[in-house]
């Protein structure tokens, strides 16, 4: 994956949340995200034995229970005055040379552009009565941070999108020690792309009022599997059509997405899988607790929305089944 060397990058969404302490999660919910195995068998939740956390609709309340149904909507809460974070780690990405350069962070910044300007143009065009606003900031930070609508934060959440406060939260750490040592993925280019654009499709989701339709939370056709694998559909979206986004003076964001990219982006996928995270962690595979999908699913949905690049094409929701 290269960036246009002459690509002007827009930092006023993407900040960092610093670092702090360990969060358990508490006090919101949470429209979506990566999972990854919590080390020692750590407990979630109040109730949840299994050495995985799951953050698919909500963030676990610290030492209580769970409340998978109340407010997921992700209708309001976000002001960007309000928005609190330190533009330090990004503010000298200036140019897609930059992101070239510091792929870590000012890759950050060209992939989260290329999202706005790619979602801007395609909910106009397949989702008029729908608008491309507000538009979803992202914040990294190490180890924990505080959330605005979510509660606490922390490192081993893995990354995910806040709806209450339009935001995407992720330590830049998961992509190392949690996906490529603990689950064995892939280490290529697109892979934190990929899981941006995952994320990102999640706030598409919160715009489009998807996140409401979610009323099951287990099993392989639930509404919450159905939910994450629209949101890979939707980062196959923006992949199909990664090369011909722009800044707003017209120049290409990204000048290459070769095979590669995207077979990593399809790896990622796959080692994030229900079936592959719980080979993982406990030696058993139960499709009645999956909450994302299988393996294969999520590289079909995501290969879905690359070949086709609709909205109805990822309409999750509308197919028989989805595994």
């Amino acid at each position: 994956m290269r960036f246009n060397p002459k690509a002007r990058l827009d930092t006023s969404r993407v900040r960092s949340g610093g670092g702090g302490g360990r969060g358990g999660g508490g006090g919101g919910m949470s429209g979506g995200g990566m999972r990854i195995p919590m080390p020692g068998g750590t407990r979630a939740g109040g109730g949840l034995g299994l050495v995985l956390i799951i953050v698919v609709i909500v963030l676990l309340k610290a030492c209580g229970g769970i409340d998978l149904t109340a407010g997921v909507d992700g209708a309001g809460g976000y002001d960007p005055g309000r928005f609190q974070g330190d533009s330090t780690p990004y503010e000298s990405c200036t140019t897609g040379q930059d992101a070239n350069d510091h792929p870590g962070t000012c890759g950050v910044v060209a992939v989260e552009n290329s999202l706005v300007d790619y979602w801007q143009g395609t909910l106009a065009q397949q989702a008029p009565n729908r608008p491309f606003q507000p538009e979803a900031a992202i914040v990294t930070f190490s180890q924990g941070t505080s959330t605005q609508g979510c509660g606490q934060a922390s490192a081993g959440m893995g990354p995910f999108y806040c709806p209450q406060d339009q935001t995407i939260y992720f330590d830049p750490t998961f992509f190392h020690d949690i996906l490529q040592q603990q689950l064995n993925g892939p280490s290529g280019a697109f892979v934190e792309p990929y899981v941006i654009a995952h994320e990102f499709g999640h706030h598409i989701q919160s715009l489009l009022g998807t996140m409401s339709k979610v009323k099951t939370q287990q099993g392989p056709n639930s509404d919450s599997v159905r939910l994450e694998l629209q949101a890979d559909c939707y980062a196959g979206m923006w992949a199909r059509s990664a090369t011909r986004t722009e800044d707003p003076q017209g120049n290409v964001l990204i000048e290459d997405l070769t095979q590669q990219d995207i077979q990593d982006g399809i790896a990622a996928a796959k080692s994030v899988g229900d079936d592959t995270i719980q080979k993982e962690t406990s030696g058993q595979v139960n499709p009645e607790q999956w909450t994302h999908g299988s393996s294969q699913a999520r590289v079909t949905w995501f290969m879905t929305g690359f070949q086709n690049g609709t909205l109805q094409s990822c309409d999750t929701f509308a197919a028989p089944t989805v595994e």
